[in-house]
Formats: structure tokens, C-alpha cells, sequence
């Protein structure tokens, strides 16, 4: 984890310092996966310490379990009576084409439907596979990216290195800071054992790095409040995600309700977005008009293949992005499968979200020492290359012990869904304990208001 964790550091402004690890072993990868997951939550943690240091003088010891944090990357909760659905459409997932290998995006309506008035409406796998084997994988992912919808071809990692994006990507910085006209002169609201407490964080991202930002940030005492579209929803993830938030719908073409909008951007201390390069811009929020409502405002924003290149617009998630870079292929050889091979958890999304909540956490420290102002943008390509470039050729790791009871927490969650458990929080800050003020809801179960 060392190097990793260094690159992670320096791009975060971090001191260079080893953070103490515990357990032992290692998701089963061709990648470095254990690592990734080990060093983003520590990059988090030590983020909160330094903003600690800065306000009390008073650095507290950071570790993390390795072996707790692999198994967060995959999910934290453990229903007690009770089933999550799948979080796959029927029809996503990895196609033949006549000449290599898709990957179709489907779990949101309208992206199915983008795929279907490519491929023609069906209703079973079978199907779609006839219809994409009868396409050229590039053609096809343009002809859905054309419609609206989300498709990746499987790339190697060399023929990503010679696209034009992978070269945009290469060179981004894994954190991109954004200096700041405007800087609001706001004194440390928190405690030790609260750090975050009185901050408000508007959170307009969805699946997956921004929900698990936001949810660290309310883990330390932040108001967290999630803004979604009126007809979005994300069944299987939102008892995961939305732990220790509020949240509430608003549709910004509707006036009154941009109206409520504004009023909530101008009380927020720091924004959350994982839309598109553009999509802001569409809505007219661009980052002059956000800046205009809520002068100093931080901001932490994230999208799918990097904010410069021909595809910085481009609707992208975790499991499209590892096929497009080239991580799905060398897994397919790692393991010599006749068949794309993903990471073994979404730890593109997942090691991202806590970049995010770092990222946050240092523009933070920034503005209360009375430093000039940031906001900070990332993308799952860009972390994709750091897990790349960070990864052994080859991997001796042990395998991580299976989990077993002592590895969940105390409290029994009360959920609209049904009880359940949490796994215990991998992250340790001594005197700063990682924990939520109320359970995860369903989206939409809020008004839109601060707390």
C-alpha cells in the first residue's frame, strides 16, 4: 500500500506519512484491489486528522483494516430477515460482438431504452445477444452513446493508452485543484469527536463514488442532504448509500423547485456533484452562476472518464470505464477466462467516493486556516490509472479470511426495508469515531430542507 498510498498523498496535499494497517490478505484480483481500498479510506482518515491538527493542535493516530475495507468496497450492510434486489438490469452486462467484446449499461429506464431503439426492444438475455453479435463492438458502443445510453467496448490497457481519452486521462492529475476568487471566513463549527458537525453538504451525486463520499462525511457529524431527480431511484443501493442522510426530490425545470434549489445552494458549505462536464451547464448552473448564489462555496465533483478528451461528456460508470481502460481484459488474461474479467467489487466507485471525502476534507482544513479557497475535481478513469499503475505484475497475496460475526457491529439499523447490520467501520481515528446519526432511508423520504 505504501507507494500508493504516497501518490494518493501528494495529490491530496497530504503530509507523506505510513498510516498503521491492520489484518492481512487480499481480494483475489489482477489488481491490487486490497491496496486501493486500504490507502483511499486511509488518504480519508489522515485528511480528517489533519483537519484535527489544525483546529486543536492535536494529531490523532490513524489506521485501517485492510481486510474490513475490502469487504466495504463490496457492501457494508448485512440484512436481518430481509433481501436486497439485484442491482443489474436483466439485460446489462457483457456481450460478443462480431468482433470482441460490449459491455451494456441498462439498470436506469431510460438507458435500457437507449440501448433497445439500437438493438430492438427485448425481454431476455438470450435475445440481446443476437441481436450484438450481429454489430462491430466500436459501432455499437457509438451508435448507444449516440442515443443517450451507456455502452463500453472492451479495450486492452495499450489500445487505452493510444486512444485520445486514455490520453487526455494520463494527463489529468488525480486530484484536480480549482483556486477559488471567493472564500468564505467561517469558524470550526465541530468537535473532536464530531468534526464535521454544523457542515452542510449538498449532495447532488448518485451511483456510486458520491453517495459513499457524503456518507463518510456524515459519518462525521456533517448535515448531509441528497437531491435527486422526482422519478430516480436506485433500489439496491440506496441501504447501502444513504446511511445517516437526508433526502429529497427536486425537478430543476420546474421553477418554484429551482427556486428551492438556490435557497439550499446558498446555505450549503459544500457541494457534492457527479454530473457530466456539462450537464450543470444544461441546467444553468454553471460554475459562475453556483459561485453567484453561494460565493466561496467548496465544491468536490467527480464523472466517469475525465474532464478534458473527446469523451468528457460522456455517460460513464464503474463497470464501463474498467472495460473501456483496459482492466476487464487483463483480467480476462489474469485469469485466462474466455470472457471479460472486472474487479471483484466496484473499486473504481468506491475508492473515488473516499478521494472525494478527502478532497473535501482538505479544501475544508484550507478555508478554515484561512488559506485560499478550492474545489476539487476527480473521475474513475483517473483512479482507474493510479490502480494501474500501482499494481504488481503479479500477486502473492494470501486470501482474505472470510467473514464471520464478530466482524459486524452492535447496533441492529432500523430501516424502511427491514433491520440490519453494519460491518464495522474499518477506519479507526483515535477520539474520532466513524458513526451515523440516524439509518439509511429510501430516496425521496425527505422535504428539501436542512435539518
Amino acid at each position: 500500500m505504501t507507494e500508493l498510498l504516497a501518490s494518493i498523498q501528494a495529490a491530496l496535499g497530504l503530509a507523506s506519512s505510513s498510516i498503521r494497517q491492520t489484518g492481512q490478505g487480499a481480494l483475489p484480483s489482477a489488481f491490487a484491489v486490497t491496496d486501493l481500498a486500504s490507502a483511499s479510506i486511509a488518504a480519508a482518515g489522515q485528511a480528517v486528522a489533519e483537519l484535527l491538527y489544525s483546529q486543536t493542535g492535536r494529531l490523532p493516530e490513524v489506521s485501517v483494516d485492510r481486510r474490513l475495507a475490502s469487504f466495504w468496497f463490496a457492501s457494508s450492510i448485512r440484512p436481518q430477515g430481509w433481501s436486497l434486489p439485484s442491482p443489474w438490469d436483466p439485460i446489462a452486462g457483457d456481450y460478443a460482438s462480431r468482433d470482441g467484446w460490449i459491455r451494456l449499461h441498462t439498470n436506469a429506464p431510460q438507458h435500457r431504452a437507449a440501448a433497445e431503439r439500437v438493438l430492438g426492444a427485448v425481454t431476455e438475455r438470450s435475445a440481446m445477444a443476437a441481436q450484438v453479435a450481429t454489430w462491430n463492438a466500436l459501432e455499437l458502443e457509438q451508435a448507444i452513446v449516440d442515443q443517450g445510453g451507456c455502452a463500453a467496448q472492451m479495450r486492452s490497457w495499450a489500445q487505452w493508452q493510444a486512444h485520445p481519452q486514455g490520453q487526455a486521462v494520463n494527463s489529468e492529475p488525480l486530484v484536480h485543484w480549482l483556486p477559488q476568487a471567493d472564500q468564505r471566513h467561517k469558524a470550526w463549527s465541530g468537535r473532536v469527536d464530531r468534526p464535521l458537525a454544523g457542515l452542510k453538504v449538498l449532495d447532488l451525486t448518485r451511483v456510486l463514488a458520491g453517495p459513499v463520499a457524503s456518507r463518510l462525511l456524515a459519518g462525521l457529524g456533517a448535515e448531509v442532504l441528497r437531491i435527486d431527480p422526482p422519478h430516480w431511484n436506485e433500489p439496491a443501493l440506496e441501504p447501502e448509500v444513504t446511511l445517516g442522510k437526508r433526502c429529497a426530490r427536486l425537478d430543476l425545470h420546474d421553477l418554484e423547485q429551482r427556486a428551492l434549489f438556490e435557497g439550499l445552494l446558498a446555505q450549503a458549505d459544500l457541494l457534492l456533484h457527479g454530473y457530466r462536464a456539462d450537464a450543470l451547464e444544461h441546467l444553468g448552473y454553471d460554475a459562475q452562476a453556483r459561485q453567484i448564489i453561494a460565493p466561496g462555496l467548496i465544491e468536490v465533483s467527480l464523472n466517469a472518464y475525465g474532464w478534458s478528451g473527446p469523451w468528457r461528456n460522456r455517460r460513464g460508470f464503474d463497470s464501463l470505464v474498467q472495460m473501456s481502460c483496459g482492466i476487464a481484459e487483463a483480467g480476462m488474461a489474469w485469469k485466462a477466462a474466455d470472457r471479460p474479467v472486472p474487479l471483484p467489487v466496484q473499486a473504481l466507485d468506491h475508492a473515488t467516493g473516499y478521494l472525494m471525502a478527502a478532497s473535501a476534507l482538505r479544501a475544508l482544513t484550507r478555508s478554515l486556516s484561512g488559506e485560499q479557497g478550492a474545489s476539487a475535481r476527480l473521475s474513475l478513469a483517473r483512479t482507474a490509472q493510479l490502480l494501474v499503475d500501482h499494481s504488481p505484475s503479479a500477486t502473492a497475496e494470501i486470501p482474505l479470511r472470510a467473514e464471520d460475526h464478530e466482524d459486524q457491529g452492535l447496533v441492529l439499523e432500523q430501516t424502511p426495508w427491514g433491520p440490519t447490520r453494519r460491518l464495522r467501520v474499518p477506519l479507526h481515528i483515535n477520539g474520532t469515531p466513524v458513526q451515523w446519526s440516524c439509518p439509511a432511508t429510501a430516496l425521496g423520504a425527505h422535504r428539501p430542507r436542512w435539518w
